[in-house]
C-alpha cells in the first residue's frame, strides 16, 4: 500500500511539472500569432501606402496617349496630296511610299575581336531603338580567314513608326553633323525607286557616346520604297526632306 501511495504521489508530481511546461508553448504560440498578425498590418499598411503613391504615377502613364510617327503624320497631310499632285495620281494609293529600311554594319575586325561586334549591336539598337540581329558569313574564304558561320556584322530591318523615326532623325538631326556636308548624292538609286546611303561614321547619332566608342565605323543605310523608278522615289524622298547634292 505504501508503494502505490509513493507512486501515486510520484505520478501526480510528474503531472504538476508537466502543466507548468504547457503554458510556455501556448504563451510563444499567442506571441506568434500576435507578431504574425501585426506584421501583417504593417504590411498591409505599407501596400496601401506605395499603392497610393504609385496611383498618380500609374495614372499619368495612361493618360500618355503616343500618336503617330511625326513624319509619317506630314507624309499623310503634305506629301501625299503634293506628289498626286506632281505626278498626276487619281488614287492616294498610287503614291509612292516607304516601305522598308534596312541598317548594316559589317564588322570583318571581329573575326579577330569579338568584343567590338557586341559594341556595333548595343551602338546600332541606339540608334535605331530596335535589336539588331547578327549576320553570319554564308561561305568560308581562306584568303580572309574566313569560316563558315562565323559572326561577321549586325543588321536591322525597320517598319512602320519605327522606320519614320529613323529617317526622321537620320534626315534632320544625323546627316547636319557630318563635317563639310554638301548633301547626299541623288544617284544612289537602284533603277526601281530604292536608294542605298553609306555613312563613314556612326558617331554622327546623338545616342552614340563618343568617349565609349572603341572604333569608328561605318554603316549602310537602305531605303525601300514602293515607287516604280528613279524619278519617283527622289521625289518621294525629297519631300520627306533628304537633302539631294544641287
Amino acid at each position: 500500500m505504501a508503494d502505490e501511495e509513493k507512486k501515486e504521489k510520484k505520478g501526480e508530481k510528474k503531472a504538476g511539472a508537466e502543466k507548468p511546461a504547457g503554458k510556455p508553448a501556448e504563451e510563444k504560440k499567442a506571441a506568434g500569432e500576435k507578431k504574425e498578425k501585426a506584421g501583417g498590418e504593417r504590411r498591409a499598411k505599407g501596400k496601401g501606402k506605395g499603392e497610393a503613391e504609385a496611383s498618380p504615377k500609374k495614372k499619368a502613364m495612361k493618360d500618355v496617349k503616343l500618336g503617330p510617327a511625326r513624319l509619317r503624320t506630314r507624309f499623310d497631310k503634305e506629301v501625299i496630296p503634293t506628289l498626286m499632285k506632281e505626278f498626276g495620281y487619281k488614287n492616294p494609293m498610287q503614291v509612292p511610299r516607304l516601305h522598308k529600311i534596312v541598317v548594316n554594319m559589317g564588322m570583318g575586325e571581329a573575326l579577330a575581336t569579338p568584343k567590338l561586334l557586341d559594341a556595333a549591336v548595343d551602338q546600332i539598337a541606339a540608334m535605331t531603338g530596335q535589336r539588331p540581329v547578327v549576320t553570319k558569313a554564308r561561305k568560308a574564304i581562306a584568303n580572309f580567314k574566313l569560316r563558315e558561320g562565323q559572326s561577321i556584322g549586325a543588321m536591322v530591318t525597320l517598319r512602320k513608326d519605327r522606320m519614320y523615326e529613323f529617317f526622321d532623325r537620320l534626315v534632320n538631326v544625323a546627316l547636319p553633323r557630318v563635317r563639310d556636308f554638301k548633301g547626299v548624292s541623288p544617284k544612289a538609286f537602284d533603277g526601281r525607286g530604292n536608294y542605298t546611303l553609306g555613312l563613314r561614321e556612326q558617331v554622327i547619332f546623338p545616342e552614340i557616346n563618343y568617349d565609349e566608342v572603341e572604333k569608328i565605323k561605318g554603316l549602310n543605310v537602305s531605303i525601300v520604297t514602293t515607287a516604280r523608278n528613279d524619278e519617283q522615289g527622289r521625289a518621294l524622298l525629297r519631300h520627306l526632306g533628304m537633302p539631294f547634292r544641287v
